[in-house]
């Protein structure tokens, strides 16, 4: 009995985790755009893994300790070619070579949105967005959020811009557009499964430190171009 009780837990526990990151369908219109009403069909293989998101997460806030942890050696000989430069310029001149290493040190500034342009850029495919596109969008991050009340959040990006080559995907009203090379879609969805998308057309995206994710800065104030999305 003990044997037997032991399967039937390891049998439920895979269950679980099957369905944890089992495959999701989504079915919506377009709205607010040039081509509103048009079908868009989301297929979600899986969510993005913990590994998998962290390199997009931290490509919006880049931070050198981080850096010099993950690589102690590295940031160990630039102290030491530091230490060599400073003893070089200040035997060469000190103004020289404190001109020369200001310069180098704002050639250096990271750039967020390259560094998540290529983060999503290296990350796998895990599921696709069609449209009324020619060709279809490759899901390169999916994070799910359930909440208290039994609603949802989906987070999707694509490592190209929606619409990108048409005015499908143009907004009608007159408002700023972003020029991000990717695209993030945010989907909000009731504890029925239904709900509405919004996307970094014409929004920032930032990162919810809560979540644990990049979202689209402004929600609330942002349109909406995915309407009657459905599960």
């Amino acid at each position: 009995m003990f044997g037997l009780s032991v399967a039937l837990s390891h049998a439920q526990q895979a269950t679980r985790q099957t369905t944890g990151t089992g495959e999701v369908n989504l079915t919506a219109t377009s709205a607010n755009v040039h081509e509103s009403g048009r079908p868009v069909t989301i297929r979600i293989l899986r969510w993005s893994t913990e590994e998998e998101r962290n390199p997009v997460v931290a490509a919006m806030n880049p931070t050198a300790p981080a850096a010099a942890a993950a690589n102690p050696s590295a940031a160990a000989g630039e102290r030491d070619g530091a230490a060599r430069g400073r003893r070089g310029g200040a035997g060469r001149g000190g103004r020289g070579g404190a001109a020369r290493g200001g310069r180098g040190d704002a050639s250096a500034a990271p750039n967020p949105m390259a560094a998540l342009t290529a983060a999503i850029g290296r990350a796998p495919t895990i599921g696709y967005i069609w449209t009324n596109d020619v060709t279809g969008y490759s899901i390169k991050y999916a994070h799910h959020v359930s909440l208290p009340d039994g609603s949802e959040r989906v987070i999707l990006a694509t490592d190209r811009r929606l619409g990108a080559n048409s005015t499908a995907w143009r907004p009608v009203a007159p408002t700023a557009v972003t020029d991000y090379e990717f695209t993030f879609i945010e989907i909000r969805l009731d504890s029925k499964g239904s709900g509405e998308g919004k996307t970094s057309l014409t929004t920032k995206v930032i990162v919810d430190n809560e979540a644990r994710t990049v979202a689209l800065a402004d929600y609330a104030a942002t349109p909406a171009v995915l309407q009657n999305v459905k599960r």
